[in-house]
């Protein structure tokens, strides 16, 4: 943020945010001292009080720093009952420790390597503005190499909402090392609802018996993962949730598993959305909610039964063998244990899982991060620059199985793209190898990188010709979910769509033999991850970058590369 001073005046050139997700850039007065300005200023009310605020902000200073030290080390576990089961701890906990932390905290978070890998977290759902250097995929960062360490810095910009964390390198995933990332409003901030009398963080995902590496030299050899053994809530197969009889709750709720679908309800209770990854919803009431993966959700819960204990349920979709995890709803004056059937999870399927994907709709006046209204974007009114369609396949290559998208199957390279980009290294990577639309001809190994301009707005239909259920997420950025349909998508398409309170997030599911439509303003410059959710399509190729790129070198729209950063492949520290 610059300032300048003429005459006795002094200016700011700022980013204005439009509705918490997009920023307009502008100038204004901070302290106007001639008539004129004046008049001119009465015209640009709104502006005028951006420039209070900005002034306001001035003096208060910077936002909060919060610094956390985190080792990352193996231990066992025996959640399924097989004991001695190889998981990956950070400070010694699974899942690992939470981030609470509130809007614009600035987090300065050194992470310890004590595995024998290299070793990455990503932030999922973080946006990580003008700052993809942090963003912790290997197209953005080198690896942590064993017995080292790396400071993560970064910002929850204009963010609130319901996030996660987990590994991104190798098949690291499948052992642990997730956790929970909570962004909590600012003082003064409304919510659209009364504040709940408790928060409650709960991790849910498909889990297998065996070992991380066993399933990575699964995969290897050219085999699909098997079914998993069972589903985890916070890395347990029981445990309890207390409150007190009349209050409300909120339930924040992370698919953080590797492949399949969750469904979630609570015995006796409907549940009321209001958020799903930092976007207000319309506040509809559900029995039960179907939970993608890497999708995350907040729902409120008022104890309004009889005082006794009740089922929480997970259990999984799209299967034909159902797996189920419980926990308990402790009414806290309740001297009566859980009992009667465990509830049943929704017996439709696709269409009935469509269909409620389409109830999710954003709550237009309520605010998100920032005062102003989620609806003052008017997303549905903006011409499409650009449209991607994007066409997941399982293929092989070389006879072995591997994962595309558009025909490639990405590769990573041993220089991270970001590096690469930054500092004109040739040979890692090539601009817009990847095909708007799916080719014909057989699938190739390639390293997938699709060129945009920043502030550019886009179009992305995932097409899903597969009879499994896929989940696409997008890093550094959000997207407005703007149609659901089976079959093939065609341009006709768009006269579905929902141009007016489509949900903004950053994981949409595609189901079976089918497509969705996403509509995206790439309003922050970086090279962003374009990924399958479901890790072991991820791992095999499913996955592209999307760099997101202006001729200007500023700190306005991008930071420079860290003091820090780590140098590997053909990146050398200058």
């Amino acid at each position: 943020m610059p300032f300048a001073s003429n005459r006795g005046e002094w200016t700011a050139d700022i980013h204005i945010s439009i509705d918490g997700d997009h920023e307009e850039a502008a100038s204004c007065l901070l302290f106007p001292q001639r008539p004129a300005v004046y008049r001119i200023m009465r015209k640009a009310v709104l502006l005028h009080l951006i420039c209070v605020l900005l002034g306001v902000f001035l003096v208060n200073g910077e936002d909060p720093y919060k610094y956390y030290t985190w080792t990352v080390t193996y231990g066992t576990i025996s959640p399924l009952g097989v004991p001695n089961r190889l998981v990956i701890l950070i400070n010694g906990q699974f899942p690992g420790p939470a981030l609470e932390v509130v809007t614009n905290d600035n987090i300065i978070l050194n992470l310890i390597n004590k595995l024998d890998q290299p070793f990455l977290l990503t932030w999922n759902g973080i946006k990580q503005r003008k700052n993809s250097w942090q963003d912790g995929v290997l197209g953005t960062n080198c690896p942590i190499p064993p017995n080292s360490n790396y400071t993560y810095k970064f910002q929850t910009k204009d963010q609130i909402g319901t996030f996660t964390y987990f590994p991104s390198t190798l098949f690291h995933k499948a052992a642990g090392g997730f956790g929970a990332i909570n962004v909590y409003e600012r003082p003064r901030i409304p919510i659209p609802f009364p504040d709940p009398a408790g928060d409650f963080t709960l991790l849910v995902g498909d889990w297998y018996k065996t070992s991380h590496k066993t399933l990575q030299q699964t995969l290897d050899s050219g085999k699909p993962l098997p079914f998993p053994d069972g589903v985890l809530i916070n890395g347990q197969t029981s445990s309890s949730f207390s409150g007190d009889q009349g209050k409300t709750y909120m339930f924040r709720i992370s698919n953080v598993g590797l492949s399949t679908s969750i469904n979630f309800r609570i015995q006796g209770h409907t549940m009321k959305l209001v958020e799903v990854e930092g976007s207000h919803t319309l506040q509809n009431t559900y029995d039960s909610l179907d939970v993608h993966v890497g999708q995350s959700i907040a729902v409120l819960v008022t104890l309004d039964q009889l005082p006794k204990d009740y089922y929480i349920v997970a259990s999984t979709r799209f299967t034909k063998q159902i797996l189920t995890a419980t926990a308990v709803l402790h009414y806290t004056n309740s001297h009566t244990p859980v009992s009667g059937p465990v509830p049943a999870g929704p017996t439709y399927q696709i269409h009935w899982s469509m269909k409620q994907a389409r109830t999710y709709r954003r709550n237009l006046t309520a605010n998100a991060a920032r005062p102003n209204p989620q609806g003052s974007f008017h997303y549905g009114t903006i011409p499409i620059q650009r449209t991607l369609i994007l066409a997941n396949s399982a293929t092989k290559i070389n006879g072995t199985l591997r994962y595309a998208v558009n025909g490639i199957s990405y590769v990573n390279p041993a220089t991270p793209l970001k590096l690469a980009d930054y500092y004109n290294i040739s040979g890692v990577f090539k601009l817009n190898s990847i095909k708007d639309t799916p080719p014909s001809g057989p699938a190739v190994f390639g390293t997938s990188v699709r060129g945009t301009t920043l502030h550019d707005f886009i179009e992305i239909v995932f097409q899903n010709n597969e009879t499994t259920l896929q989940s696409w997420h997008l890093d550094g950025n959000t997207f407005w979910t703007v149609g659901f349909g089976s079959g093939q998508w065609t341009p006709d398409m768009r006269r579905r769509y929902n141009l007016a309170d489509a949900n903004s997030r950053h994981t949409v599911q595609v189901y079976p033999n089918s497509w969705s439509a996403v509509l995206a303003s790439l309003d922050n410059k970086g090279m962003w991850n374009l990924r399958s959710a479901i890790w072991s399509r991820q791992y095999l190729g499913q996955q592209l970058y999307i760099r997101v790129w202006s001729n200007e070198r500023s700190l306005f729209t991008e930071y420079d590369v860290p003091d820090n950063a780590l140098y590997c492949g053909k990146a050398k520290r200058p």
